[in-house]
């Protein structure tokens, strides 16, 4: 499968991000151009079934590491730095255990290898119940989905999932919210692995999230053993929209470090 992705800059090594879960590579399009570009190549992806990477039956962390290591290959750059984010996390930290040759380096962004309760079914059912087709605007859809989803902040990132088709002139979802749903429980499955990834591994946390617990640590580095954990101050789940510089910061305090 050939991933759909948005490239930044020409110089320095390779970046390669990944979007969490419902998102896609334009969650990432602000500190890529700005901050990241300035000392990497950065290439943020479109996980499958996201964005404009294509759809498929299976969807798990297996064939999503599976795809990562192929696009990574198709660089041609033989290796380069991986950065993830939320179900992105699990999906670097998965490519990383299983295909080390291609990852340098590990950036995992407010995730935990560890298994996590549905938190995000609410949304997921709130969207299945949504035919965008039968909606004339994006505002009526706005309205429908608030219903269930009453932050505003959580239905406009939702809402960059619609894509207006000019063949048809009706909206369409862009992820393939079928299959999502169908595999949401694969999504939630803990990291598992036999032997460790000893390259440098950066773990960074929001201090108002709780999905890294201190407790998480041991698990960890077990799998990381040179992990180090960041904490942003001011920061939940969504470190890089809530405080991006700071993530940039400690981004480039790494990659500078372990050069």
């Amino acid at each position: 499968m050939e991933l759909h992705y948005a490239e930044y800059g020409n110089d320095g090594p390779p970046l390669i991000i990944l979007h969490g879960l419902l998102g896609a590579h334009g969650n990432w399009h602000t500190l890529s151009r700005t901050r990241f570009s300035e000392h990497s190549h950065v290439f943020a992806v479109d996980q499958r079934n996201h964005g404009e990477s294509p759809h498929a039956d299976r969807f798990d962390y297996d064939v999503m590491a599976e795809d990562t290591r192929a696009f990574i290959d198709r660089l041609n750059a033989g290796s380069g730095t991986l950065l993830g984010h939320s179900m992105g996390g699990k999906t670097a930290m998965n490519t990383a255990l299983r295909y080390g040759r291609v990852v340098d380096r590990l950036i995992v962004v407010d995730m935990a290898p560890r298994s996590y309760p549905p938190l995000h079914q609410p949304i997921i059912d709130a969207l299945q119940q949504i035919d965008p087709t039968t909606y004339e605007d994006r505002s009526a859809i706005d309205d429908a989905l608030a219903k269930d989803v009453p932050s505003f902040a959580v239905r406009q990132f939702l809402l960059k999932n619609l894509h207006y088709d000019t063949g048809d002139g009706k909206y369409h979802w862009k992820m393939n919210l079928p299959v999502i749903a169908k595999n949401y429980d694969r999504v939630n499955e803990p990291v598992r692995s036999d032997s460790p990834f000893d390259k440098p591994a950066l773990f960074v946390r929001g201090a108002d999230s709780t999905y890294v617990q201190d407790d998480d640590m041991d698990r960890i580095r077990t799998l990381f053993p040179q992990a180090e954990l960041v904490t942003i101050e001011g920061a939940g789940h969504w470190v890089h929209a809530d405080r991006p510089d700071e993530l940039a910061d400690t981004v480039d305090d790494f990659l500078s470090s372990t050069r």
